[in-house]
């Protein structure tokens, strides 16, 4: 009897979550995240302290250590989200996604509008690391052309979503990416290319059936993007000269260049480009009136200071466009390490007291195998999502779940990163009820249940990450480590 009760006190915070978290999410919606989650998941740690102390007799001190290791844990990644925030705006005011975004628009046809719609939206949130932002603003318009062209709803929508969870996954600028690397302990960039294994051939798929529908789906009219490309081209000065700053970026990566020394580097260039392309932008983001004249360097500071730390909005004359160009720079961030640190919190009690490993136990005698192990923290990645409604929060108790099980099975923790990713991150927005599913199904108007058939990418990426784990493709395990393969 004690000890059935010992695993029921051990969920019954992560019940609690659960629960508090469906009422939130169901009065606040997409603004849940602002604030109301955070409380949950303080109100959640305090629950679970009350059990530690009462039932498994730990004192304050001990959980507290742990919640101070814990946090102190998270102190790069969280300097990595500030400068993805960071990067975000110089990006955007310099005109390298404006650029991308125009060039991109150029290529659409209606037999292939699908697979470059797909395209676009992945090329669009790789580029900013959002596939919130992505579906928000290049999202919507295409959906408009898509009803255009006559595709359905769920197909456009399907497409669009698709690309924006590929880019979300392997973005180094995606706050999901950089979560799950940091709480795995696997370097940013290892974890990227990690992920390519299982992600390439699920998106390769993914573009093939876009690609065939296009021509068997039928479709009418023509497009129209002259609103938003002119309305781009009008405001920034476009030149392929641009290029340079995604191109510089890529080259520190393939360097293997450390993280926050790349995002900030390449912020710096942005920067640059922004002063030698865009001084009108600056001048605009400033608020400081120039009445037709150059920009004085003064104005040109200011300006490159507001769209690094701050929200900005620029006037493209056209309400979609200058929806995508809208930025919050580093302060965006704050909301996501807000919850990051409240989970962070929420985590450590459950581990100081023994209750994490309470929970991991009942799921032990499914991680005896290769493929048993993957396919558990998958499902329970898609659980969580399920159960507690939102990502970020599914990937932090996969993390700390299964992180002494693979470190104890030998697998190096790239495996595990990329296992968490390959389910909470995708399956996300697949999911009525969550803070993804809600948010993009407002914002496409489109019901959950009638994208989700057609949102291949986020459906194969699972099941992709289990075949690989079946096949054994490059599974690393750690050095001495002398644990047996096993499928």
């Amino acid at each position: 009897m004690r000890n059935s009760l010992k695993y029921i006190l051990s969920i019954t915070p992560v019940a609690f979550l659960i629960v508090f978290l469906a009422v939130v999410i169901r009065v606040y919606g997409i603004d849940a995240l602002s604030g109301p989650s955070q409380l949950v998941l303080i109100v959640s740690t305090s629950i679970a302290v009350l059990i530690a102390m009462l039932y498994f007799h730990k004192t304050w001190k001990t959980l507290e250590a742990e919640i101070n290791h814990a946090v102190g844990s998270i102190g790069s990644p969280i300097v990595i989200l500030l400068l993805i925030g960071l990067l975000s705006g110089t990006w955007m005011v310099s005109g390298v996604v404006p650029m991308l975004i125009y060039y991109g628009m150029q290529i659409i046809n209606p037999h292939v509008f699908l697979i470059t719609s797909c395209l676009i939206s992945a090329i669009v949130s790789v580029m900013t690391g959002s596939s919130w932002t992505t579906v928000a603003t290049i999202g919507v318009a295409l959906m408009g052309i898509g009803k255009a062209l006559g595709f359905s709803d769920g197909w456009t929508a399907g497409a669009i979503l698709s690309g924006a969870y590929f880019g979300d996954k392997m973005s180094p600028l995606s706050d999901t990416t950089v979560l799950a690397s940091s709480l795995c302990g696997t370097p940013l960039f290892t974890h990227i290319r990690y992920m390519t294994i299982t992600t390439v051939p699920a998106f390769t798929l993914s573009l093939i059936i876009f690609l065939v529908a296009g021509f068997l789906v039928p479709s009418t009219g023509g497009i129209d993007t002259s609103a938003f490309t002119t309305a781009l081209s009008s405001k920034f000065n476009l030149s392929l000269w641009l290029l340079l700053v995604p191109i510089a970026t890529g080259v520190m990566i393939y360097k293997k260049m450390p993280a926050i020394i790349v995002l900030f580097a390449s912020s710096l260039i942005a920067i640059v480009f922004a002063i030698i392309f865009q001084p009108h932008i600056l001048a605009e983001v400033s608020g400081i009136a120039t009445a037709g004249a150059s920009p004085s360097a003064l104005v040109l500071f200011k300006g490159a200071m507001e769209s690094s730390f701050g929200s900005t909005s620029i006037d493209s004359g056209f309400a979609p466009v200058n929806d995508l160009l809208a930025t919050r720079g580093m302060a965006g961030m704050l909301n996501t390490v807000w919850i990051i640190l409240c989970a962070i919190c929420f985590g450590g009690v459950l581990k100081a007291s023994g209750m994490l490993a309470n929970i991991v136990s009942l799921v032990i005698p499914f991680t005896k195998t290769r493929v048993g192990l993957v396919a558990s923290t998958v499902f329970s990645g898609i659980f969580f999502n399920a159960t507690a409604a939102d990502q970020f929060l599914s990937i932090m108790v996969n993390a700390s779940m299964f992180g002494e099980i693979y470190k104890k099975e030998g697998y190096e923790p790239r495996l595990l990163s990329r296992s968490i990713e390959d389910s909470s991150t995708v399956t996300s927005v697949l999911i009525p009820w969550s803070t993804c599913g809600m948010t993009q199904s407002t914002v496409l108007n489109v019901p959950t249940l009638t994208y989700l058939p057609y949102c291949f990418f986020n459906i194969l990426a699972p099941v992709t990450s289990i075949a690989i784990a079946a096949i054994g493709y490059k599974i690393y395990r750690r050095p001495n480590s002398k644990t047996h393969p096993q499928v």
